[in-house]
């Protein structure tokens, strides 16, 4: 752990203590502290989005909206969120979502395929347009007309355009979490292989 991280905090910040803020903060600390709202809690970036939690009450609905009420099913959810984490190297958010996405149904093979970087070769079709979008858009910054016309088979121009959002939302999240540089909670050990 780099000096500059705080050791309750788990970031390069303070918590802030809940009496100090205004009230959207509180209601910000409310949500994030709340048990099973998130799968990280304060200490993850519910923590980090109470240093502004005005822009918090907004990116919390819009992402509550792209994971559960857009219409993937969690499989899916689980299969973009990781593909993301992977893509940005993101150990917090694949140590958070990795159980999170066997428990949905997503094959281990198809886990290690992501976390391993390896060929789509032999995946669920579905999971390897997934898969590769997400790769063409944050490794590639460039999607393939194959490749869009693809996803927009299966998932529609809605769906399509959701799906890019969710990552996009997960990519977010993951530039906040690296600039403080977020901790693994105790007792959690990374799973990505990143040198």
């Amino acid at each position: 752990m780099s000096s500059d991280i705080d050791p309750k905090s788990g970031f390069r910040l303070p918590l802030p203590n809940r009496e100090d803020l205004d009230e959207a903060g509180k209601a910000a600390f409310d949500r994030s502290a709340k048990p099973g709202a998130s799968l990280a809690g304060l200490q993850g970036p519910g923590g980090v989005q109470l240093y502004s939690p005005k822009t918090a009450q907004w990116s919390n609905s819009l992402n509550r909206y792209l994971r559960f009420d857009a219409g993937f099913s969690p499989r899916i959810r689980e299969l973009a969120i990781l593909a993301t984490a992977r893509e940005m190297d993101s150990q917090f958010e694949w140590v958070a979502h990795e159980e999170e996405a066997l428990k949905e149904g997503v094959p281990q093979s198809t886990v290690d395929i992501i976390k391993h970087r390896r060929p789509t070769t032999g995946a669920d079709e579905t999971d390897a347009v997934v898969i590769e979008l997400v790769r063409q858009i944050w490794r590639d910054h460039k999607v393939t007309s194959e490749m869009f016309a693809k996803a927009k088979t299966i998932f529609g121009p809605t769906k399509l355009v959701e799906l890019v959002m969710l990552s996009g939302n997960y990519a977010a999240t993951a530039a906040l979490l690296c600039t403080v540089d977020m901790q693994l909670h105790a007792g959690k050990k990374p799973l990505l292989p990143i040198p």
